[in-house]
């Protein structure tokens, strides 16, 4: 395999390797570790691997070069220390999050190819680790975790890269939450489809444990993509079946009755503020469709007995505390989910690991439902074809610019036209889809694009309380505060790590407490802020609006905490403060936390940057989702939200799709 780093990098990260873990125990050789990393990159696609290249030859020179290489493991700790762990350089900032690489290449360690190979593996043992093969599930209510066939679409069911056929009716670009919802109407109303996607098919059957290496495989950039100026990491799927496949299956409507709360923004009442009218009860139809053929269905309790019950009761004793009327009026809920379903048997077994995908066929995401239904419809499914860039017809129609197709690159490189006899579908994702319309020559596009961004709080429980929240759903419960959730969340191993406060021994001390951790994040809402610079998200926070209400937030998450019981919490934040009963909390989240560099911030909901609106100098589509100025080109992803949905944007993704594509022919004469 490719080595990602040479010898010079992998000298230095062997050398950053020893001193995070200088005064700790390790389970594995410094080495090991940097062998780990060099695996791990060598499986990422794209760019990625060559830019942290490149930032770890820039840390090389801000530790010392050479010196750095020559000092002992806990005297490079020190220059770390002072360099790394308490700067206030943006630069310095962004190349310490290097340590969390490091981390994953430590805690991601894997032996072999399946579980039986890694019953003593030696990480797992020293944090005390089950991988889920060998977990105790024969108590009464348990769900043994156990594989269920004949779920997934299979191999046989694509399309080999030199069968894609010259012409269709109809290609959909993208197989994810809008692609497939689109491509099943397109086909149920008769159109040759063709679904077009530029990953990899990764059925069900193909997925395994081993982090390190589904992540790198199944996640755009390996799942270290980063905003333009590193302030953000932004999780999508590369994969057959796009984010159904690696996320939590969290099915939220943008306001779910008796579970939103009363002072939540009304989304539909913004979009039709802002020129972008929805016909609500025709969304809320669609909203129901999706939710039926996904039988979407609250789940079970016993999923999230430790880490989800601690959010709830933990939220309820806060509220209780403050006597604020918001906090009281908050709701409580365990998430609804296109897990299972349950009459299936085949309801969610909470490994742990929805994030990597489901090794056991329990996810019902789009390659276990809507791609099915296209398929038996006539559809054709490609994998590893990559659209750059829509081919218009040398005439218009009513001064319109119309599709004659798309211009494709196969995974051997080679680059192929197919002809779109009637429309094209785009849905290949916030980013994807505006990189696509901006190549193809469409004006506006990718801007305004609207996040959820999160950021994750560990805590540490008292001994006689163990949490084992790794044996849990990693999502099970939310609370609705309006202005920003709070999310129960937790990580297998290797991306725990890398979320996880802290530095050095303090950092691996947390590890070793792995299994009394419960975790939970806030999630806030942050409206059109962002834009394609160059291929590149560029997103910033507002300092007088974003910025308190994250200090705000993580405020109100490290009280929810020590109502429940904690008595140590971790904010994420770049210099691994330790928060403890008694401390001011408010004053120690002021002081960390100044910008965006000084904390932990992801996305994984990016939304909009093509937007619906019935001006087209105000966004990229119509009320319809029909690009303007076009003829016969849709977008049916989250990429034409109009302002940002505050909530879990799969299921209104997928009813957006519904809405543009099943009420009614597109594409009909």
């Amino acid at each position: 395999m490719l080595q990602s780093f040479n010898a010079l990098q992998a000298k230095f990260l062997e050398a950053m390797t020893e001193a995070l873990f200088h005064d700790v125990e390790m389970a594995i050789p410094a080495r090991q570790v940097v062998d780990n990393l060099q695996y791990q990159f060598g499986l990422v696609t794209g760019s990625k691997p060559g830019e942290i290249a490149l930032m770890i030859n820039a840390l090389s020179i801000v530790l010392g070069g050479p010196l750095f290489l020559l000092q002992s493991p806990a005297e490079r700790a020190e220059v770390m220390r002072s360099r790394l762990q308490e700067t206030r350089i943006d630069f310095l900032q962004d190349i310490a999050r290097i340590r969390s690489i490091v981390y994953s290449g430590y805690y991601g360690h894997w032996q072999g190819l399946t579980q039986q190979d890694n019953i003593a593996n030696p990480v797992h043992a020293q944090i005390g680790f089950t991988l889920p093969e060998f977990r105790d599930r024969s108590a009464p209510g348990e769900v043994p975790i156990t594989f269920v066939p004949g779920r997934d679409l299979t191999h046989d069911d694509l399309l080999g890269q030199d069968a894609l056929p010259d012409e269709v009716d109809v290609i959909v670009v993208g197989s994810g939450a809008g692609g497939a919802v689109a491509a099943d109407a397109m086909a149920g109303h008769g159109h040759d489809t063709l679904i077009l996607e530029a990953g990899p098919h990764y059925p069900s059957s193909r997925i395994s444990h081993e982090e390190r290496r589904m992540t790198s495989r199944l996640f755009v950039d390996g799942g270290i993509q980063s905003s333009a100026d590193n302030d953000f990491i932004v999780f999508q799927a590369h994969c057959l079946g796009g984010g159904t496949v690696i996320n939590n299956g969290i099915a939220l409507r943008m306001d779910e009755p008796l579970l939103s709360h009363p002072k939540a923004p009304d989304v539909f009442a913004k979009w039709h503020e802002i020129g972008a009218p929805v016909d609500k009860a025709a969304f809320d139809a669609s909203y129901a469709a999706v939710e039926a053929r996904l039988q979407v269905e609250r789940i079970d309790p016993i999923s999230g007995r430790n880490n989800g019950t601690h959010l709830i009761d933990g939220w309820k004793a806060y509220a209780a505390s403050t006597g604020d009327p918001d906090d009281l009026a908050a709701p409580t809920a365990w998430f609804t989910k296109n897990y299972g379903p349950k009459s299936a048997g085949a309801e969610c077994a909470y490994c742990g690991y929805c994030n990597t995908g489901c090794p056991y066929g329990r996810k019902h995401g789009m390659a276990q439902s809507y791609l099915i239904d296209a398929h038996r419809k006539g559809a054709r499914i490609a994998a590893e074809v990559r659209v750059t860039h829509l081919v218009w017809r040398d005439e218009e129609a009513g001064g319109k610019q119309v599709a004659d197709g798309v211009q494709v690159m196969l995974a051997d490189g080679r680059s192929r036209f197919v002809r779109a006899r009637k429309g094209v579908v785009i849905a290949a994702g916030t980013m994807a889809s505006s990189r696509i319309l901006d190549a193809s020559g469409i004006e506006g596009t990718g801007e305004g694009i609207s996040l959820n961004i999160a950021s994750p709080v560990p805590a540490l429980m008292p001994e006689d309380r163990p949490m084992r929240a790794w044996d849990e759903d990693q999502m099970a419960t939310y609370v609705d505060r309006g202005d920003f959730l709070i999310e129960s969340h937790f990580q297998p191993p290797m991306s725990m790590s890398s979320l996880m406060p802290g530095w050095f021994g303090e950092h691996a001390r947390r590890m070793q407490n792995y299994s009394r951790i419960a975790s939970a994040g806030i999630l806030f809402p942050a409206d059109r802020r962002g834009r394609l610079v160059g291929g590149k998200l560029s997103f910033k926070l507002q300092a007088d609006i974003d910025l308190p209400l994250v200090r705000r937030a993580l405020a109100a998450l490290v009280r929810v905490h020590f109502a429940a019981g904690a008595i140590e919490v971790y904010p994420a934040v770049l210099r691994g403060i330790t928060i403890r009963p008694g401390d001011d909390v408010e004053a120690m989240l002021e002081d960390a936390i100044r910008e965006a560099d000084d904390i932990t911030l992801s996305s994984s909901h990016p939304h909009g940057g093509n937007a619906m609106n019935v001006d087209p100098a105000n966004g990229v589509v119509d009320l319809d989702c029909r690009v303007h100025g076009t003829t016969n080109v849709l977008v049916t992803d989250a990429s034409v939200l109009p302002s940002c949905i505050r909530v879990n944007a799969q299921l209104t993704t997928m009813a957006m799709a519904h809405y543009a594509t099943a009420r009614s022919d597109p594409f009909g004469t």
